[in-house]
This record gives structure tokens, C-alpha cells and sequence, in this order.
């Protein structure tokens, strides 16, 4: 397949540029959003705050969260979600991991057999410097399904810009696997700065690795990806 790329040199036009992909996808009837979380989804999620977009009728499912993080700590997902885009545009049914779970194994189990109770029309996607997805780390099977995923150093380091030290990252996390990630029918991946190039070079490349998770993108019939970044 042919991965959709658009390059946008201009970063408030690619955010208003996916904030149109949303609104298109709303108009075509879709009602179940994957949703990311991360910096780069920040300016995103204020463009559709501040839309006439309306999601009260949509239910949407998280990628992933930290495993022992209250829900009300500053840097849970639970929480950026709210701040950033529920309070703001609320859904008829929001959805993410229990972080918190007694059984953090269960409560993968029972996120995985809610994502397969949907049929997600849309799923959100960042990219990590080593070509992660959700935290599928590098090496992860490409048939994964939600679970509880082990943080590489790399990703904690890059992460630990949001806590107090490198010590307070949580070393795991609930994360969406790579084959759930596949079932949504449409992927839009945003990457945004020089760090995420050699993750998008391999994407592009077209080498299917689990050692770049990335890369099994190549296997989805309707992916899209913006990016500022130049391709040679």
C-alpha cells in the first residue's frame, strides 16, 4: 500500500489540516475516535476545543496509561485528556485504561475486549523516537493486543520532561496493542520535529519490522500521516 504522507512546512496549517480530517470523519458518520496523548497533540486538541465540532454523541478510547499513576495526578492520561479536550468538547462515553487497577493484567484484558466490542472509525497516533506506537516498544509482536507494556529507558527519558526527575516516570504502562491498533479503520499519525525523522524514514521506507513498530502501518489500507518534516 501507499502511505498517505503530507509534509506541511507550516505546523498551524498541519494542525488545521487534521482538524479537518476529524471534521470530515464526523460528517461521514463516524461516531468512535481512538485518542492519543503527548505534546504533540496538544495544539491539535485546542483547535477542536475551540471548534464547532460537536462529540456528544461519540464514544472514544485512549491509547494507553501509566500503570500506578492516580487518575488525578498532573501527568495521567486521565487527566490530560480532560484538560486538554473533554472539559471542553465532552463525549458521550470516554474511555482509559485503569492505571489504578488492583490487576493491571485483567484490566488490560477486559480494555481489550471493550476495543473489540467497537469498531473505531478513527485512531490518533504520535510516534516515539524509536518508532514506537502507543508503548509498543520496539520488538513487540506485531499481533499484540492491549497489555501491560515495560518502558524502554529511551522512552522514559524522553517522558521524564513532564515529571520532576527521571525517577518519578512510571516504569510501565496499559497500552493498546499493535494488532488493536490496526482494526480502526482509518490511522492518522502526526509526527512534528527533527527527533521523530528516523522513525518516519523507516515508516516510509517500507521495511515491515517489529523491531520499528511503526512500520506495520504499511500493512493498514487507509493511513495518513502529517509531518513537518522535509522528506529527501
Amino acid at each position: 500500500m501507499t502511505i498517505n504522507l503530507e509534509v506541511w512546512e507550516d505546523k498551524d496549517a498541519l494542525y488545521n489540516r487534521a482538524e479537518k480530517i476529524f471534521a470530515a470523519q464526523l460528517k461521514n458518520g463516524a461516531t468512535t475516535f481512538g485518542l492519543a496523548t503527548g505534546g504533540t497533540m496538544i495544539p491539535l486538541y485546542e483547535k477542536l476545543r475551540n471548534s464547532s465540532l460537536d462529540f456528544s454523541h461519540c464514544t472514544s478510547v485512549n491509547l494507553d496509561e501509566y500503570v500506578g499513576l492516580p487518575k488525578s495526578h498532573p501527568e495521567s492520561y486521565y487527566t490530560f485528556m480532560q484538560k486538554h479536550l473533554f472539559e471542553a468538547k465532552p463525549f458521550k462515553s470516554t474511555n482509559v485504561p485503569n492505571g489504578e487497577a488492583e490487576d493491571v493484567h485483567a484490566e488490560a484484558t477486559r480494555y481489550e475486549n471493550l476495543l473489540k466490542s467497537l469498531t473505531i472509525d478513527m485512531q490518533l497516533l504520535g510516534i516515539g523516537v524509536n518508532g514506537h506506537i502507543g508503548f509498543n516498544e520496539p520488538g513487540t509482536s506485531f499481533e499484540s493486543e492491549t497489555a501491560v507494556a515495560q518502558l524502554t529507558d529511551s522512552t522514559r527519558s524522553a517522558n521524564a520532561r513532564f515529571f520532576d526527575s527521571i525517577d518519578n516516570v512510571p516504569k510501565e504502562a496499559i497500552t493498546m496493542g499493535i494488532s488493536s491498533i490496526m482494526r480502526a479503520k482509518l490511522i492518522l499519525l502526526i509526527a512534528v520535529g527533527e527527533g521523530k525523522r528516523a522513525a518516519i524514514e523507516a515508516l516510509l521506507k517500507g521495511d515491515v519490522t517489529e523491531e520499528i513498530p511503526v512500520t506495520r502501518l504499511h500493512d493498514h489500507p487507509n493511513v495518513i500521516v502529517l509531518t513537518d518534516l522535509k522528506m529527501n
